[in-house]
C-alpha cells in the first residue's frame, strides 16, 4: 500500500467521566470515546448526561479534538426508539460519531442521520475483509478491529477499508477480552449481566481449573485464573501499527481513572509524536513511508531507535495500571505467555523486597524513590495487601520504614500500584486555548479587539479556523483626560485571561498617542470578542438542526412453512440419529465437515466417522474466520470454509461478513445467533443484507420475542435444547497445562473431553477446533422444549436441538423430545414437562 501523503493517525482516549476527558486532553488525544447513560459497554463507568455531552463536546471542540459516542450494544425492542432519539439528542448536543454494535441502530443512524459518522464496534467482532465489506453496506466510516489480528492482517484490512473509502481503528493499549468481542455470554447466561449490555461481571477474571473428564484431578497450571489475559501494549509497534495504516489508536479504559488516562495518553503520545515526526520527515526526502522494512540497505524510518519508547515511558504504562504487558495478537502470540494465570487485577511496578521486620516494623530495600501517597501491595506468601505510605522515613541504611497491618517477611515482594508524583490535578479550563489578539484604540473609532486563534491550535482544528476572527467593539476612543494609556496598560488588561479556556500567546496593540480608554471598558470587549471567537468555533457542532426522519420502508412479513425441528451436529453419527429420531434439517459447522475433525461429546473421535453425513445438510459458516493471509491459523492449515458452499444452496452464516458474501453468492443464506438480533431494526437489517431466516440471541425472553415475530419479514429459529456456548477464544484454553506444538488439527489434547470448574463446582466444558480456537459452554444444559406451544405462537417457526456435547444417545432422546413437545403443541396446545437440572435461559428471566 503506498499513498503520496502520509495519512493523520489519531490517538483515541476514553473518558469515563468529565475529568477523565479533561485528563486525556491534558494528555494530548486527539479524540475522545465516552459513554451515556445507557447504551454504552461500560455501563458502570461515571458516564455522561445529554446536558454534560454537550458541554464536553464544547470543552473538546474548542481544542481540536473529536468526541465519540458509545452506542454499543445489543438493543432490546422496547428501548429502540428511546435509543435513536438519544443518538439523535447527542448529535445535536454535538457527537461527532457513534460507536455501534447492534445491525439494526447503525443501518438507521446511518439512514436518518447522514451527518455523523457511524463508527462500527470492535463488539460487531470485524476481523476479516467480508466483515469490512458488511460494515460499508451498514454506511459505516470506520471498523474497530477485533484485538485478535496480527500486524500482517491489519495492513491488509486497512487497504480493503481505504479502498471502499473507509479507514480502521485498532486497540493500542488496556486490557484484553479472552473471548472475541461481542461473543461472550458467560456473564449474561451464569449471573444474569449481560457483555453485550454494558454490564459484564468479568467472569473471566476468576479463578478456575482445568480438568480433563478422564482424570479425577486439576490439570497442571501456572496459576488459577485460566481465563485472565495479560494487558495489552503496543507502545513499541507503534511504527509498525503506523506502516500498517491504522487511522485511529485506541486506549481501552472507560472505568479506569483520570490518573490512568492522563498517564497512558501522555506516554503514547510521545512516542506516536516523534513516531509520526521520523515518518512525514522520510516522506519528504522521497521515501517509502508505508512499509517498514526498509530501503536499499536494509533501514527505514522505523528503524530509529530515537522513535521508539524509552524505559522511564514503559515504566510510566506499567505504574499506571497493569495485569503484565502483551503485544499478544499483533504479533502472532496466542499461547500462555499472553495470559495472566497469577492473578487478574494490577500488579503495577516491582519497587524492592523486604530487607528486614522487627516489632511490627518493616525495612523495604526501594530501587525506586518513594514517595508520601503511594499505593505499595505487599506480595507475602500469606497473599498480597494494599498499603498506603503516610510518611516516607529512612532506617540507618537507607530503607525506608513502613508498619503494615499485616505480617510480612523478608524477602516479601513490594509493588507500586499507585504513585503519588504521577497523580493527575484537574483544572477545568486547561490545557487553555493559545490565541492571537489585536487592540485598536484609534482616536475617534471605536475601540476594537479581535482574537484569532494562534497557528498550532487553528491547524489541530481544521484549515477553516485560520480564517475564524472573534471581534467586539466598545465605545469611541477619546483623548485622555489625565494620563493617557500606555500599550504595556493595554497589554496588561487585555491579557487577563484566567477564567476562560483561552492563553494569549500574541497580541498585537495599534495605539494613537494620547488616547485614553477606561479599563473596564478593555476587560469588557476582551471578554465579548473572546465569547464571539468561542461561538464561531462551536457554530458547526451546537445545537444542530436535526434532519426530518421519514419512516422506513416496510418489508413485507415472511411466511412461515409451520414448525420443524432442526439439529446441530458435529459429527455424521449424531447427524444421522437426529435425522431418525424426526429431525427436520440438520446443520453442520464447516469446521466438523472434513473427515477426521468430528467432534462426538466435546472430544474429537474417528469412531463417529463411520458413514457420511445425511443428504442435504446445511453448512455452519465459523464465527471466526480470518483471511489466509500468511501467519494466521486459515493460511497454515489451508483451512476454506468457503469449500462447502454451493450458490443457490442453504447456509448459516454465524458473522456479519459471512452473510454478505453468501448473499452476494446467491446462497439461501441464514443468521445465526452469534449476531445479536434483538429488535426489528435489527431484524430488517439482517434482511436487507440476504437472510432469509434469522436465529435470535439466546438473550430475549419470550415477550420480546414475540414483540420481533409480529410482521417479521424473516423466519425465526431459537435454540431450545443443549449447551450454550459462552465464549469463542483465539488462545486456546487447554493450553494451560503446558506448552503445545500448535499443530491443532492433530492435537491429542482435543481427543479427551475437558472442562473448568468454578470456585462453586460448576463444571463448563472447553472443545477447541480444527482451527485452535476454543469453545467454552455453559455447565447447566439449556432446555425449553416445554415452552414450545408459547413459542410457536409468538412466531418462532424452527426450533434447533444443538448437539455439539451429547453422544448419540443423547442426541436421539433430545430429537426426540423436541418433536414430541410439537406434536403435542400442534394436537392440543398443551406443553411436555420440564427437565430438572436444566435451564431456561433467559427466556424467562431477562438480561440486565
Amino acid at each position: 500500500m503506498q499513498t503520496s501523503q502520509p495519512k493523520a493517525v489519531e490517538l483515541l482516549a476514553p473518558a469515563g467521566n468529565a475529568e477523565a476527558l479533561r485528563a486525556a486532553m491534558r494528555a494530548g488525544a486527539d479524540a475522545v470515546y465516552l459513554g451515556l447513560e445507557s447504551f454504552n459497554a461500560r455501563r458502570g463507568a461515571d458516564n455522561f448526561t445529554l446536558e454534560s455531552l454537550a458541554e464536553a463536546c464544547d470543552y473538546a471542540h474548542l481544542r481540536g479534538a473529536s468526541v465519540y459516542v458509545a452506542l454499543n450494544t445489543a438493543v432490546l425492542p422496547s428501548e429502540l426508539s428511546r435509543a435513536l432519539e438519544t443518538a439523535r439528542q447527542a448529535y445535536r448536543a454535538g457527537a461527532d460519531a457513534f460507536i455501534v454494535q447492534d445491525i439494526g441502530v447503525a443501518a438507521e443512524l446511518s439512514r436518518s442521520l447522514p451527518e455523523a459518522r457511524l463508527h462500527v464496534s470492535t463488539q460487531m467482532n470485524t476481523h476479516n475483509a467480508a466483515g469490512i465489506e458488511a460494515a460499508a453496506r451498514l454506511g459505516a466510516r470506520r471498523v474497530t478491529l477485533a484485538r485478535e489480528l496480527s500486524l500482517a492482517e491489519i495492513a491488509h484490512l486497512a487497504e480493503v477499508a481505504d479502498g471502499l473509502g473507509m479507514e480502521v481503528e485498532t486497540f493500542a493499549h488496556g486490557a484484553l477480552c479472552v473471548c472475541y468481542s461481542g461473543q461472550c455470554f458467560m456473564s449474561s447466561l451464569i449471573g444474569g449481566r449481560s457483555a453485550n449490555r454494558g454490564l459484564c461481571a468479568q467472569a473471566c477474571r476468576l479463578p478456575y481449573t482445568l480438568h480433563n473428564k478422564a482424570q479425577r484431578k486439576n490439570l497442571p497450571s501456572p496459576g488459577d485464573h485460566l481465563l485472565s489475559p495479560q494487558d495489552l501494549c503496543a507502545i513499541d509497534l507503534l511504527p509498525e501499527l503506523v506502516c500498517a495504516g491504522v487511522a485511529s489508536l485506541k486506549i481501552e479504559g472507560r472505568m479506569k481513572s483520570p490518573d490512568y488516562v492522563f498517564a497512558v495518553v501522555g506516554v503514547y503520545r510521545a512516542v506516536l509524536d516523534r513516531v509520526l515526526a521520523a515518518r512525514d520527515a522520510a516522506c519528504r526526502s522521497g521515501a517509502d513511508v508505508d512499509g517498514a522494512e526498509g530501503g536499499a540497505d536494509g533501514r527505514s524510518w522505523a528503524d530509529d531507535p530515537s522513535v521508539r519508547a524509552t524505559d522511564d515511558e514503559r515504566r510510566a504504562l506499567a505504574e499506571a495500571f497493569s495485569r503484565g504487558f502483551t503485544t499478544a495478537y499483533l504479533e502472532g502470540k496466542r499461547g500462555n505467555d499472553i495470559m495472566s494465570y497469577g492473578r487478574p487485577n494490577n500488579r503495577g511496578v516491582l519497587v524492592g523486597r523486604v530487607a528486614s521486620v522487627k516489632n511490627g516494623v518493616a525495612a523495604i530495600a526501594a530501587e525506586r524513590t518513594l514517595a508520601r501517597g503511594d499505593v505499595l501491595e505487599f506480595w507475602t506468601n500469606k497473599g498480597h495487601f494494599a498499603y498506603t505510605l503516610d510518611e516516607v522515613a529512612f532506617d540507618r541504611d537507607g530503607n525506608v520504614r513502613v508498619s503494615p497491618n499485616r505480617p510480612v517477611g523478608k524477602g516479601d515482594r513490594v509493588f507500586r500500584v499507585r504513585s503519588a508524583q504521577a497523580a493527575y490535578e484537574d483544572d477545568p479550563q486547561l490545557p487553555r486555548v493559545p490565541v492571537r489578539g489585536l487592540a485598536k484604540l484609534r482616536l475617534g473609532k471605536p475601540l476594537r479587539v479581535e482574537f484569532s486563534l494562534a497557528p498550532k491550535a487553528a491547524r489541530r482544528m481544521g484549515a477553516d479556523a485560520l480564517d475564524i476572527v472573534g471581534t467586539a467593539e466598545g465605545e469611541a476612543v477619546e483623548p485622555a483626560r489625565t494620563k493617557p494609556v500606555a500599550v504595556e496598560d493595554v497589554r496588561a488588561h487585555i491579557d487577563r485571561l484566567g477564567q476562560t479556556p483561552f492563553e494569549l500567546t500574541e497580541l498585537e496593540v495599534e495605539l494613537d498617542e494620547g488616547a485614553g480608554v477606561g479599563f473596564s471598558q478593555l476587560h469588557r470587549v476582551r471578554a465579548a470578542a473572546l465569547e464571539d471567537l468561542r461561538g464561531k468555533l462551536l457554530a458547526g457542532s451546537r445545537d444542530r438542526a436535526l434532519p426530518r426522519v421519514s419512516a422506513r420502508p416496510a418489508l413485507p412479513p415472511a411466511r412461515p412453512r409451520g414448525c420443524r425441528i432442526a439439529v446441530w451436529a458435529t459429527n455424521p453419527a449424531c447427524a444421522r440419529a437426529a435425522k431418525r429420531a424426526g429431525a427436520d434439517l440438520i446443520y453442520v459447522p464447516a469446521l466438523n465437515y472434513k473427515r477426521g475433525e468430528a467432534v462426538i461429546a466435546g472430544q474429537r473421535s474417528a469412531t463417529a466417522e463411520q458413514a457420511g453425513y445425511p443428504k442435504q445438510v446445511i453448512p455452519v459458516l465459523p464465527v471466526i474466520e480470518h483471511d489466509p493471509v500468511p501467519g494466521t491459523r486459515e493460511a497454515r492449515l489451508g483451512f476454506d470454509a468457503w469449500r462447502f458452499v454451493k450458490p443457490g444452496k442453504p447456509v448459516m452464516a454465524e458473522s456479519l461478513g459471512a452473510l454478505v458474501r453468501a448473499a452476494d453468492l446467491g446462497c439461501e443464506v441464514e443468521l445465526g445467533p452469534h449476531v445479536p438480533v434483538t429488535n426489528t431494526l435489527s431484524l430488517a437489517a439482517a434482511a436487507d443484507l440476504g437472510a432469509s431466516r434469522v436465529w435470535l440471541s439466546p438473550e430475549l425472553t419470550l415477550g420480546q420475542i414475540a414483540d420481533l415475530a409480529e410482521d417479521a419479514p424473516v423466519e425465526l429459529g431459537l435454540t431450545i435444547i443443549g449447551s450454550q456456548e459462552l465464549m469463542v477464544t483465539e488462545h486456546c484454553l487447554l493450553m494451560s497445562q503446558g506448552p503445545c506444538d500448535e499443530e491443532c488439527d492433530a492435537c491429542p489434547r482435543r481427543k479427551s473431553p475437558h472442562f473448568l470448574r468454578d470456585r462453586k463446582e460448576y463444571e463448563f466444558p472447553v472443545v477447541t477446533d480444527a482451527l485452535g480456537r476454543s469453545h467454552l459452554y455453559n455447565g447447566v444444559q439449556l432446555d425449553v422444549a416445554h415452552a414450545v406451544p408459547d413459542l410457536v405462537h409468538a412466531g418462532v417457526s424452527v426450533l434447533m436441538v444443538d448437539a455439539t456435547l451429547m453422544n448419540v444417545e443423547e442426541t436421539t432422546r433430545a430429537v426426540a423430545r423436541a418433536v414430541r413437545a410439537r406434536s403435542v403443541a400442534h394436537a392440543s396446545g398443551n406443553a411436555i414437562g420440564k427437565v430438572s437440572g436444566t435451564t431456561s435461559g433467559h427466556l424467562y428471566r431477562g438480561v440486565s
